[in-house]
Formats: structure tokens, sequence, C-alpha cells
């Protein structure tokens, strides 16, 4: 009895911590709800600060359908806002909210984005997957209904925000996808094996 409750209290404290409300939410969209989110954000920065204020924080959560009370994101704020400026900046934020990944999967997921971005500029383009990813084994390729363009740009999209596709993936993008992937499978190890499969690392 007293593991039950234990449990429970652990439970509780875990819904009632606002920055796990909001990680589980964006979770619950899948493995892209995080990066999702910070494009959001993204769209917002029209002065291309990386920053927002309260306000603009609070819209954005609002814009991309997420639900928490203003006193809840006021609280995530104060808590990504560590200098005290008044403004959060988004790669800050991002840390906070992805579920917390041990190092061998940042590394593994790094070594992943690496072999991906053959021109090494922090993008990946249908240019770097020539080579690196087959195509010509698609069922669209083979069936004569796509071009090999197009089954690169299906796979860059699966990484990218569904409302804003623009067929280049930055890194930012690659880890927000994959810390989505990481929060459903417990084991390290079995993390980075699938990692080593699907890149052939």
């Amino acid at each position: 009895m007293f593991y039950s409750n234990t449990e429970n209290m652990a439970s509780d404290t875990k819904a009632t911590d606002p920055l796990e409300v909001l990680r589980q939410q964006c979770l619950a969209r899948g493995a892209a709800g995080i990066k999702g989110l910070a494009r959001t954000f993204r769209i917002m920065d029209d002065d291309g600060s990386k920053s927002l204020d309260l306000q603009e924080f609070i819209k954005g959560l609002e814009d991309y359908g997420v639900v928490v009370s203003r006193e809840e994101a006021r609280q995530i704020f104060i808590l990504c806002d560590k200098d005290g400026s008044g403004t959060i900046n988004f790669d800050e934020f991002l840390e906070n909210l992805r579920p917390p990944m041990s190092s061998a999967r940042i590394s593994v997921i790094g070594q992943a984005f690496k072999k991906l971005d053959r021109t090494g500029d922090g993008v990946v383009t249908v240019e770097d997957l020539r080579g690196v990813y087959n195509g010509s084994q698609h069922p669209k390729y083979k069936s004569g209904e796509w071009t090999e363009e197009q089954v690169f740009l299906t796979f860059l999209s699966s990484f990218e925000s569904p409302n804003d596709k623009d067929g280049k993936v930055t890194q930012e993008e690659f880890i927000n996808y994959y810390s989505g992937v990481s929060a459903s499978i417990d084991s390290d190890g079995h993390f980075v094996t699938m990692m080593q499969n699907a890149w052939k690392l």
C-alpha cells in the first residue's frame, strides 16, 4: 500500500509541474510535437532576436494550441528566464522542454545528423541526401509516381513541422524530432542501437 501511495504522490508532483504538463502535451502530438512548438515561436520572432517576452510566449502557446493557464505559462517563463532579463531564449527554452536525454543519446543523434549533413553547413537539404539516403527503393519511385527529389523532400518533411515545410532540416529540428522518439524508449542501449541501425553508423 505504501508503494502505491508514493507512486501516486510522485505522479501528482509530476502532473502539477507546469513544464512537465507542457512537455507531455507536446509529446502527445507525436515525435514532432516539440519541434512544432519551436517552429511556432520562430515564426513569431519577427526581429530575428531568437528570444520572446512573456506576452509573446503566452501567445505562441495559444497559437500552437497547448492548454496551460496564464499562471502556468508565467511559471514556465520564469523558470526559463535564467538571467531575469524578462525575455527567454528559444534554445534555452527548448533545452528545458525536451525530455532529458543521456549523453549517449545526444551523441548518437549528433553522429546521425553529421552523416546526413554532407556539406557541413548545419542544414540538411535534398543535395545532402544524395548518396546517403537511397530513394530508389521507395515504392512510389519504383511505380513512377514520384521523382527521386519528391522522395527526398518527403523524407525531409518527416523531421519538419507540419505548418512550415521548407525542405531543410536544421540540427535543432533533428534533435527536437529525436527527443520525441527518445521519450518513448526507456533503454539507452536500445535507443543507440536503433539509431545506429537506422543511419548505418
